[in-house]
């Protein structure tokens, strides 16, 4: 494939008090935009939900961890039952090692590596069927088999580059449309056991909280991931990538606020020039006393239309709304949503691979 091929996906969505993703303090994050302090989400936060999403729904997913040596003992005494714990911890630790990955004393990486369950499995059985192990065929083995989230969100290895996975998908940081300005809850516990004679709280203190409307934004880049994966798993994959990205949502302190919402607006754009993220449309902040969400949708896109000066016309536009939107088809729901961008990319992958 020579075209370049981008998947925009833009959402609005409203969140009551929460505090979803803190900093060192226990605040939420925020962000200074348009002159102005905004709610933030991070995009490894929303990222991190969304690889679980994945694994709730049985899609291909992968460990990140420092016990990539364990994993893989554990897999080679599942596949050779006659394999002690020490036999095989040996040579999970030769197999890492070979490709170049350094491990300690605890048999761990000496950084967080992203390893597919796909990988592990075929490692060993690379391992079980030869006696002299190749470094060639071990990455080899490394950079193939890999899960959607490692194929869309990449890998790096400082202890060796070649077994790094380039990104398909980028991930924005959330931020609100609008300006925030920072609550605090204070809150008492009592103590259940407490004599009647016994005033005052046994604990006190307080928790930041905001609420916004936020944007929200991320890209596929369709030819990077069809590479990583190949070219039905691609289109499969960005499905299951809108459908996690658009329901899922960081729990930070969820059971305090009880925040879980889902999107008010979905926009889908299919590019063959570049990706576009829309945040410029809440460069001034949307002021509003009778609600964002709205307000936020109108912006967004007007936004939208107004970046048509400077790029080239989408193959696809489709917009999830119960607002009235002007920016390319309509869809009735999200399987609805899902299906029109799956049709559209079938049909451009399926052309750009007729072309090569």
């Amino acid at each position: 494939m020579t075209n370049n091929l981008y998947l925009d996906i833009n959402i609005i969505q409203t969140v009551p008090s929460s505090n979803l993703n803190r900093d060192d303090t226990g605040a939420p994050k925020t962000a200074l935009y348009g002159g102005v302090t905004r709610a933030r989400v991070s995009s490894q936060s929303w990222k991190h939900v969304v690889r679980h999403a994945f694994k709730e729904d049985h899609v291909t997913f992968s460990s990140r961890t420092k016990e990539s040596v364990q994993l893989l003992a554990n897999e080679l005494r599942k596949q050779d039952g006659s394999l002690d714990e020490e036999a095989a911890l040996t040579k999970a630790n030769e197999a890492f090692k070979s490709a170049g990955i350094k491990v300690d004393k605890n048999n761990e990486t000496g950084a967080l590596l992203l390893i597919s369950n796909g990988q592990i499995k075929k490692l060993a059985q690379y391992i079980l069927n030869n006696d002299e192990l190749d470094k060639k065929e071990i990455k080899k083995v490394l950079k193939g088999d890999q899960s959607l989230d490692l194929a869309l969100f990449g890998r790096m290895v400082a202890d060796n580059p070649e077994l790094n996975v380039d990104a398909a998908s980028q991930v924005a940081h959330a931020i609100s449309t609008h300006e925030v300005i920072p609550e605090y809850d204070y809150f008492t516990a009592l103590d259940d056991e407490q004599g009647e004679d016994t005033s005052g709280a046994a604990m006190l203190g307080t928790i930041e909280f905001n609420s916004a409307t936020l944007y929200r934004y991320a890209n596929v880049n369709v030819n990077e991931l069809v590479h990583n994966l190949n070219k039905e798993g691609a289109i499969a994959g960005i499905s299951a990538f809108i459908k996690d990205f658009a329901l899922s949502m960081p729990t930070g302190k969820q059971n305090t606020f009880a925040n879980k919402t889902l999107p008010n607006y979905v926009m889908v754009t299919i590019r063959q020039d570049t990706p576009v993220n829309l945040v410029s449309a809440f460069e001034k902040p949307v002021v509003s006393n009778d609600g964002y969400v709205e307000k936020s949708v109108e912006r967004l896109e007007n936004e939208y239309k107004q970046t048509l000066d400077f790029v080239d016309q989408p193959l696809l536009t489709v917009a999830l709304s119960k607002y009235n939107t002007e920016a390319g088809k309509t869809a009735t729901n999200l399987s609805d949503l899902l299906k029109q961008v799956t049709t559209e990319l079938t049909k451009v992958v399926e052309d750009e691979n007729t072309n090569d």
